[in-house]
């Protein structure tokens, strides 16, 4: 699993964390948690994505 992933997968579960909790005291800064959040998954999906397709490659061109 590469680690760049699993430092996005933290900071998108930190900033869901952070989002709620200043939801809670009703602090409207919880919008900006929202959207790291969003950008954290992201980056999260595409290193998990990238790390899928280059063990793929490695695969074919080991197999050819």
């Amino acid at each position: 699993m590469p680690r760049l992933a699993l430092y996005a997968l933290a900071v998108c579960v930190l900033t869901v964390a952070a989002a709620v909790v200043s939801f809670v005291q009703g602090q409207w800064i919880g919008v900006v948690w929202v959207l790291m959040a969003g950008l954290s998954s992201n980056m999260a999906w595409f290193y998990f994505r990238r790390a899928k397709a280059e063990r793929q490659r490695q695969q074919q061109t080991a197999g050819l």
